[in-house]
């Protein structure tokens, strides 16, 4: 069903309601796909904001968290993946629809429609878990060209972050991500190493088919940081922001171009989050069935280094497996770093008004890049607490379980509210599997923190 949300505050004077203008840019990408006949060409061209999203989904945080699980559990986690795509795919259309519908980034129709109360503290929770999980991710790209080269880890922390903190200010985010989502694309590897490992099929079945719930610490733990690693809150504010860049790409620059969406429009943006959530779902699967049958098989039951990892590889790669898993990394992450630190920088410069955007040059929007530098320092530092890297990634994917609820709720507060969304509300299978979603992070949250008090 869809409805306003009675319990909203609204903050100051009621802003329209969002509405195409008809004067506004036409988006030639929705033309061109309506020109398009070929089915195939029909979904490359589709492809945009859902895929980069999905493919920044798979980060290093995603790979340690993934091959831990197969690692501890085998293919006992397997079907985790199976129920979390529709989950992840509905929050990320939501998400994208927010931006479509507002012309605005998460933080902005917040800062619009609800009291500053609400404001503040979802964008703290932001920050704080962005920069924690560009440090996990700083430390596991060190320790890929570490594999590449005999340079300690520690000494790369520093070059690593400030390589990408450059990247960032003075190159242009768009050439970034074209280049390394290809490197990412090593990580498909692992799609071969689970076939070459010549797994149980029937075991694989059981693993995907039948859910698997230990009430123990540990594996609740595992659950929570695939849910975390998977559903997390900084893709939220990206996927956002990111449709409203969009937008701006095309000559919609003043908010009321950008407000309201056709029906062609929130079509294809669906499209193009199924897309993506699905090309990271097949990733995860194929990295935890591909530590479940060598590294599990094997005995190997937990991931201390990224050379752990890479063993899960040799099934195809042989000794190539750490140059193969090394590549993987450092692409995955490369990819991933810049949005985690700009989609901390979107929410804060959305929450206070200032200029915002990868696209615009630091003298522009030096609020923006200030926040970014702030986040990637702040994340190389804490690659010198001690923490080991692969369980770094770990936690970080736990923490994220943990602040996703909150900001699961809200989302689906402002998605059904009238006031900010007019007639594009949720429809009642999207609120369906959308509050679905929320109360099941929310739970395996607090499992984990029962089962751990009780021990």
């Amino acid at each position: 069903m869809s409805g306003p949300d009675a319990a909203n505050i609204e903050h100051g004077a009621r802003a329209p309601i969002p509405k195409v203008d008809p004067a506004r840019p036409p988006d030639p990408g929705v033309t061109e796909l309506r020109r398009e006949k070929n089915p195939a060409r029909r979904l490359l061209k589709v492809m945009g904001p859902g895929l980069i999203t999905g493919a920044s989904d798979d980060d290093p945080s995603g790979i340690g968290t993934y091959a831990q699980a197969g690692a501890r559990y085998g293919y006992a986690t397997l079907w985790t993946t199976l129920a979390m795509l529709p989950m992840m795919t509905s929050v990320q259309y939501i998400c994208a629809k927010i931006g479509l519908v507002n012309g605005r980034g998460l933080a902005g129709v917040l800062r619009e429609h609800y009291p500053r109360a609400v404001l503040y503290p979802a964008v703290f929770a932001l920050v704080a878990a962005n920069t924690i999980n560009a440090g996990a991710d700083i430390g596991a790209i060190a320790a890929a060209i570490n594999l590449l080269v005999p340079i300690a880890p520690g000494l790369l922390i520093v070059p690593v972050g400030f390589s990408i903190l450059a990247l960032q200010v003075f190159g242009s985010y768009r050439l970034i991500a074209r280049v390394f989502k290809y490197l990412a694309l090593a990580l498909l590897a692992y799609i071969g190493a689970a076939l070459f490992a010549h797994p149980d099929v029937l075991d694989v079945l059981r693993g995907t088919l039948i859910p698997t719930i230990r009430l123990d610490p540990a594996f609740i733990a595992i659950l929570v940081a695939l849910l975390g690693t998977t559903i997390s809150p900084y893709l939220f504010f990206w996927q956002a922001s990111q449709e409203v860049e969009e937008e701006i790409s095309i000559g919609r620059k003043q908010l009321w171009q950008r407000q309201g969406a056709t029906k062609g429009e929130l079509k294809y943006a669906l499209w193009d989050t199924i897309v993506g959530m699905t090309f990271s779902e097949i990733v995860a699967y194929f990295i935890i069935l591909a530590t479940g049958a060598t590294l599990f098989t094997s005995g190997r039951h937990d991931i201390n280094s990224a050379t752990d990892a890479a063993l899960a590889l040799r099934p195809i790669a042989g000794d190539a497996a750490t140059v193969l898993l090394a590549v993987g990394l450092i692409g995955a992450g490369v990819l991933a770093i810049p949005i985690l630190t700009g989609a901390a920088a979107y929410g804060v410069s959305e929450a206070f008004n200032w200029k915002a955007g990868l696209d615009e040059k630091p003298g522009r929007a030096p609020r923006f890049y200030l926040v970014i530098a702030f986040a990637t320092l702040v994340g190389v530092g804490i690659n010198f607490l001690g923490i080991n890297p692969i369980d770094a990634l770990v936690l970080t994917a736990v923490l994220n379980g943990f602040l996703a609820p909150p900001l699961l709720v809200l989302v689906m507060l402002i998605s059904n509210n009238r006031n900010v969304m007019g007639e594009r509300t949720n429809g009642r299978a999207l609120n369906v599997l959308g509050w679905t979603t929320a109360v099941v992070m929310g739970l395996a949250a607090i499992a984990l923190v029962v089962t751990t008090v009780a021990g």
